[in-house]
C-alpha cells in the first residue's frame, strides 16, 4: 500500500430521518464530522415493509418459475 495516498478517517456522527444517531469512522470529501441523510432505510419506500413501492412483477420470468415449480420447494 502506498503511504500518504488516502484519505484520513475519522469519529463521523451520522443522523437519520427518525432522529436515530450513529458514529461511525468515516472519511468524508468535505472533512465535516457531521452527516444528516436525507435519505435512509427508514423513509425510502424501496426499504420499508409496510406499504412502500415494490418492484415485482407479476407477469415476470421469476414468478412464472415460482409458479410452475411451487409445489417442489
Amino acid at each position: 500500500m502506498k503511504k500518504d495516498i488516502h484519505p484520513e478517517r475519522k469519529i463521523v456522527a451520522i443522523t437519520m430521518n427518525d432522529g436515530t444517531k450513529y458514529d461511525l469512522k468515516l472519511a468524508l470529501p468535505n472533512g465535516s464530522d457531521k452527516l444528516v441523510l436525507e435519505v435512509d432505510p427508514t423513509t425510502h419506500p424501496a426499504w420499508k415493509q409496510d406499504g412502500g413501492v415494490h418492484f415485482t412483477k407479476k407477469s415476470g420470468q421469476a414468478s412464472k418459475f415460482a409458479g410452475k415449480f411451487s409445489g417442489i420447494f
